[in-house]
């Protein structure tokens, strides 16, 4: 059986502080900070596209999220992915909603044609991408991810990118290895761009690991486990968002061991 050793993860990025640059939406950018800063990383938010290129080159990792997407951004999305590529380095994919307009389906290809290190969404998010399925409800997903393994699993085999998959078991397959990564709280889909702040996390790990898949899994084992202490005390959304950057900050590598609920296993 495979295993990942979550505390070396969390600790080299503790230990680097990478810089993330993010290309993100609108509603999430000072959530996405905030919870960099409470893991450890560095985050940028820059989108012009005078100088993405450049800030893709300096750091660590990339993330690009359509949420909010316009003709102009996704050309900067374009071309900061395109730098990271010929920098090497590794970049996220958040297709937001990719199924639900012509502008974001079409946008979704265009960067999925760039070749992301990891694509992260929810279920629908996946099914879309993998041209299987209608795309859910706006931004929500009306799809499990055991409905999207399949999608999944032969997106990653497609591209070579890891797919992650999150909802209330989040899926991880890089087309070979499959891991489920179970915890979380029921509030987490309550507190807006949780998700999006997610995918930075993923670009956290994936800027000091050298293996996107392991990376991958150690950042949603380390944010369900966050989410857990944080629902322990909360009374609503409001408290839960405070309470969840605080557990995140705090979060120790004994903790993460011990609490993670993960299994890996072959992809079929």
């Amino acid at each position: 059986m495979h295993t990942i050793d979550l505390a070396r993860h969390l600790n080299r990025v503790r230990e680097t502080c990478p810089l993330v640059h993010n290309i993100t939406n609108h509603v999430a950018m000072n959530t996405m900070a905030n919870v960099l800063l409470a893991l450890g990383a560095s985050p940028a938010m820059a989108h012009a596209r005078e100088e993405v290129d450049e800030f893709a080159a300096l750091a660590g990792a990339l993330t690009l999220n359509i949420g909010t997407l316009s003709p102009d951004w996704v050309d900067a999305m374009d071309a900061a992915a395109r730098a990271a590529n010929e920098a090497g380095t590794p970049w996220v994919l958040d297709p937001v909603a990719v199924g639900a307009t012509i502008l974001r389906r079409k946008a979704g290809a265009r960067l999925l044609a760039l070749s992301p290190t990891v694509v992260r969404g929810n279920a629908s998010e996946i099914m879309a991408l993998a041209e299987q399925g209608g795309g859910g409800q706006g931004v929500d997903s009306t799809d499990t991810t055991e409905a999207a393994e399949r999608a999944a699993v032969d997106l990653a085999r497609r591209t070579g990118a890891v797919i992650a998959v999150t909802g209330e078991t989040d899926l991880v397959t890089d087309g070979e290895r499959l891991a489920r990564v179970a915890g979380g709280h029921a509030l987490m889909p309550r507190v807006t761009t949780l998700g999006c702040a997610l995918t930075g996390v993923v670009g956290a790990h994936l800027a000091v690991a050298e293996d996107p898949f392991e990376a991958s899994v150690a950042a949603l084992a380390g944010y369900t486990v966050a989410g857990s202490i944080a629902g322990e005390n909360a009374r609503g959304p409001g408290s839960f968002a405070v309470a969840f950057l605080d557990a995140l900050h705090a979060l120790d590598t004994d903790t993460l061991t011990a609490r993670a609920r993960l299994e890996i296993t072959h992809a079929r």
